[in-house]
């Protein structure tokens, strides 16, 4: 009598992550792209930016090569296999009780592949991202603050939704609770800054740089919950990251360029902070 044996992992470890993204030319490409496009615009930026001098200018052109630097680390993270895990979904989920095929080995294992290692990238990304953008406003120090606070509580209760495999209902319990974080962000790129902005007189690349933000925001946020992590519309992994991906490359990449553009080109307008802002001159008046 023959027996036809499928093989299981029961649990795919780091190198065999690793050996996936390597093969899986869908899921690869959409990682392997954006560490060229990290190192090479940070490169970039840091020869458009070679001749400012001014603090204030400086410090918005470190704060979007950040991003650059960011990315390439977390985006190593995840072709190495490091941040990356597979988890079995729980009941009601979409993809509950399915499994991945390795790409290398034909193997499978039970569970979905979770890029979680992405939520770290945006928890160090985004906070850079917004420091460029209250600069820019000329706004105060605690309106970037609270942006930046409620903006890494985003990214914190993205990462629980995405790793909560208990409940499904707790996964959106999370997700709505980091979607009230974003829109408190929202607010203030909508409402708050834009006023700070018109002081400053950089309305006008500030209402760009705010527009792409939010545009693109709500995107990440609406992929999610589309994608294999939420109600899994779309099941593929790889078409699941490459629109990430593909928004990072204008969140980022396409922000950060427009950021360091204007600052080279303006400096005299990003410098102007001695009357407003975070580098406000405060001098205590007397009793």
């Amino acid at each position: 009598m023959s027996h036809t044996i499928q093989a299981v992992v029961l649990e795919a470890t780091q190198r065999d992550l690793f050996e996936h993204v390597l093969n899986d030319p869908l899921l690869g490409s959409s990682i392997y792209v954006n560490i060229a496009l990290a190192g090479l615009t940070l490169l970039l930026f840091a020869y458009m930016a070679r001749n400012v001098t001014d603090p204030r200018a400086k410090l918005i052109v470190v704060s979007v090569m950040g991003v650059s630097a960011v990315s390439i680390a977390s985006y190593t993270g995840l072709a190495s296999g490091l941040t990356i895990g597979i988890l079995e979904m729980p009941d009601g989920h979409a993809m509950s009780g399915a499994t991945t095929e390795l790409a290398h080995s034909g193997e499978a294992v039970d569970g979905t592949i979770s890029l979680w290692g992405r939520y770290l990238t945006w928890a160090l990304s985004t906070p850079l991202i917004l420091l460029a953008l209250g600069l820019i406003a000329g706004s105060d120090l605690p309106k970037i603050f609270t942006a930046i606070l409620f903006d890494v509580g985003i990214m914190i209760t993205g990462l629980a939704a995405a790793l909560t495999t208990s409940s499904y209902l707790m996964r959106w319990v999370w997700y709505g609770i980091s979607v009230t974080f974003f829109l408190v962000v929202v607010y203030i790129l909508l409402f708050e800054w834009p006023k700070d902005a018109r002081e400053a007189g950089t309305a006008d690349i500030f209402n760009t740089l705010k527009i792409l933000t939010v545009v693109l925001w709500f995107g990440y946020t609406i992929w999610w919950a589309l994608g294999n992590e939420g109600l899994a519309v779309i099941e593929s992994v790889g078409i699941t990251s490459w629109g990430y991906s593909a928004f990072d490359v204008v969140a980022k990449y396409l922000f950060s360029f427009l950021v360091v553009k204007y600052v080279v080109d303006n400096v005299d307008a990003v410098s102007a902070g001695s009357e407003y802002g975070v580098f406000a001159d405060r001098t205590p008046s007397d009793d």
